[in-house]
């Protein structure tokens, strides 16, 4: 009865690291994916500023990032694009911009593991651009509350 005990109980033990490793090792999604998700939904709400700050924190991160996941192709695409949101106060220029610095991003995200959470392209069929989400929920960052759920979701990373 002793040995059924004690085997127990080292199975349990065993278990119970195993899942708390689990728990340790799971990796935070990579900032600059954080700040992508941020700029898309300043444009979402339309407002110009916000856009602004959040294209000039991207571009920040951007030069911070890790060589070895941002190779200089997309380091210097994402970096012109950020750059070009982040010198305008006009939407509809900004709204450009992010296309093309969507994708990049989409680029960058098949190639390495931004975030263990699934990461949606979704695709705005009258812009004929997508961007990236968090949520497979629809919030066009291209059109805003002009139109907000048109859109649809493409793929998921």
């Amino acid at each position: 009865m002793k040995k059924i005990i004690f085997i127990v109980a080292v199975f349990a033990t065993v278990f119970a690291q195993q899942s708390f490793a689990q728990e340790i090792n799971k990796t935070p999604p990579f900032p600059l994916l954080i700040s992508y998700y941020n700029l898309k939904d300043a444009l979402v709400s339309s407002d110009a500023k916000a856009v602004v700050a959040s294209a000039t924190d991207f571009a920040k991160l951007i030069n911070e990032s890790n060589k070895e996941i941002v190779k200089d192709e997309n380091r210097n695409a994402l970096l012109s694009d950020a750059t070009a949101i982040s010198q305008t106060k006009d939407l509809k220029v900004q709204k450009e911009k992010f296309a093309t610095l969507s994708t990049t991003m989409y680029a960058l995200a098949k190639t390495a593991k931004l975030s263990p959470d699934p990461i949606y392209r979704l695709f705005c069929p009258m812009k004929k651009a997508s961007w990236l989400s968090i949520s497979k929920v629809i919030k066009n960052p291209y059109y805003g509350n002009a139109m907000l759920t048109c859109g649809s979701v493409k793929e998921i990373l």
